[in-house]
This record gives structure tokens, C-alpha cells and sequence, in this order.
């Protein structure tokens, strides 16, 4: 959904990744059919085109392990950049009922959940602040919330990629709701012009402090560094996270503490968030900071 007076851009085409061990990925790809293919494959699995700007794949493994995919797409995938989402089933400690969007990498020293340690994958802000504003708009109907996550497992990628997930508790399976709204948002993720895009750094892992920044404000963020990740994070990995958050002017931290961490001296400007206008048309959802994954995505 594009904000008042503000033009939709070109959307790039994007690669759905579907883990067929993934309950949310194969619950939301069973409602997709079987799209008509494009002629090329990876490892012998057809690409398929399911709209105008979105194709989709389907891998036989765990998306967390699936570490550099990119080097076996179609070179003409590689040459444009394209961008991958994988929609996943959520789990945390506590089981929370949401609808989450966020970037891939391992910030710190380990690697748990697929990925190495302190490697971080290129971001693509634009896609993940138009899902998460979609999915913001529509979640209460569903009594589930939308937030962003913080930047926290593999795989390891060389294009920009992005998680989009259902976290759905205590249930057997995922609530048919929650699939019908993902099968409908992803075929077609409308992005716009204008946002400001920045590092975020700072606050929970399920960042409610740039969740509320970037459904009011015009702000789209890369790589979202929790106050968790900040703890022994080195020079290097920030300036990773700065360099493959494209179109970053600078960085948002969550308070002002977190601005004096050493690994961020230098890399760039600190940027009050009232440099991002208020946006006309906001979405309605919440955000949740109960927790962190302890396992699974």
C-alpha cells in the first residue's frame, strides 16, 4: 500500500524460496498451485513465474541451512540482483502468535541457526518495510501482530534476501487466516519512493521501537542490530551491516546510549528520527519485544 502522495516505484522482480520441511512454506505454496515455469531450474527444480515481478522455487532442505543459494540461480538472476524471500514458521522461547519480517546473518561469534558467525547477508529495506506495513494493516483482523525482527540466522547469502514468517504458538499447525494472508501478499509486494533507509541499532530482538518508526514514519531499515547482538559485536560486522543496508544515510539507535558502542565510531551520521516525515496512511498493528528465539527462525 503506497503512503499519500507518494509514487509506487518499479518493483524488481524477487524469488520466493519455498522449504518444502517448512510447514508456513508449504501450507502458503499449496495455495499458489503449480505456477507455469520459466524455463530455467536450480538443481533441477523448475523456477516458476508467479506474477508480474515474483518467481518462485522450491528446495528440498531446511531454508536455514541453504547457504549460498544465489551461486546456483540462473546467471541472469545473479546479474540483476534479484532478491529472495523465504516465508517460515516463527519459533521463540515463548511461543508468541505474530507475523514477522527480517534480514539474515549472524552478528555475533556464533552461528546457531544456520549461516557463519559474524556474517551478515546484503538486506533489501525496501521489501521488508512493504510487508511489514501490509502485514501490519491487516494482522489485527487475524488477532496476530506485525513486527520487524533483528538481524539472527542463516543461511548465508550473497543477494539481498529477507524471512517473512507466521509464528502461530501452541498450534498444530498454521491458522488458516494467517497462510491465505501471506499467499496473498506475497505474489505482489507493491514498494514505494521516498523512505529514509538507515542501520537500526539497539532495542529488543522483535525491534518495537523500529517497527513503530517505520509504520508511522518514512523510514525503512537494513540491518536491525539488537541490544542482544550489541554485546561483543566487533568493527568489522558493523561496518557489514552498515555497507549491505543499501541506501543507508546513517543510523537510527533505539536510545542514546547505544550511539557510544565502539563499533559504530566513524561509520556513519546518527539520524534523529524526525528527519522521516509522518506518513499519511499508516497501518494499525502492534508490535511485540517478549523474548528471543531460541530456536528454529
Amino acid at each position: 500500500m503506497s503512503s499519500a502522495g507518494v509514487q509506487l516505484r518499479d518493483v524488481l522482480r524477487y524469488l520466493l524460496v519455498v522449504s518444502e520441511p517448512d510447514p508456513v512454506a508449504r501450507r502458503v505454496a499449496e495455495r499458489w498451485g503449480t505456477p507455469r515455469p520459466t524455463g530455467e531450474h536450480v538443481d533441477g527444480a523448475a523456477v516458476r513465474e508467479l506474477s508480474a515481478h515474483a518467481l518462485m522455487l522450491r528446495r528440498p532442505g531446511p531454508h536455514v541451512h541453504d547457504e549460498r543459494l544465489d551461486r546456483r540461480l540462473p546467471p541472469q538472476l545473479i546479474a540483476e540482483g534479484i532478491s529472495l524471500v523465504f516465508p517460515s514458521i516463527h519459533r521463540s522461547e515463548q511461543n508468541l502468535p505474530c507475523l514477522t519480517v527480517h534480514p539474515l546473518g549472524n552478528p555475533g561469534p556464533t552461528a546457531e541457526i544456520g549461516g557463519s558467525p559474524r556474517a551478515l547477508s546484503p538486506t533489501d529495506p525496501g521489501l521488508m518495510v512493504a510487508l511489514l506495513r501490509r502485514m501490519s494493516e491487516r494482522a489485527p483482523a487475524i488477532g496476530l501482530r506485525a513486527c520487524y525482527e533483528s538481524t539472527h540466522h542463516g543461511p548465508w547469502l550473497g543477494l539481498p534476501s529477507l524471512f517473512v514468517e507466521i509464528g502461530y504458538g501452541h498450534l498444530p499447525d498454521p491458522p488458516d487466516e494467517a497462510v491465505k494472508l501471506l499467499s496473498e501478499l506475497l505474489p505482489s509486494i507493491e514498494t514505494t519512493a521516498g523512505d529514509r533507509i538507515a542501520v537500526a541499532v539497539g532495542g529488543g530482538h522483535y525491534a518495537p521501537h523500529f517497527t513503530d518508526l517505520a509504520i508511522r514514519r518514512s523510514w525503512a531499515f537494513g540491518h536491525i542490530l539488537s541490544r542482544h547482538a550489541l554485546v561483543g559485536l566487533d568493527g568489522p560486522t558493523a561496518q557489514s551491516a552498515y555497507r549491505l543496508s543499501p541506501g543507508a544515510e546513517g543510523i537510527v539507535y533505539a536510545r542514546a546510549a547505544d550511539a557510544g558502542i565502539p563499533a559504530f565510531a566513524g561509520l556513519g551520521p546518527r539520524l534523529r528520527e524526525s528527519l522521516a516525515p509522518e506518513r499519511s496512511r499508516g497501518g494499525t498493528g502492534g508490535s511485540t519485544d517478549a523474548g528471543r528465539p531460541a530456536s528454529g527462525t
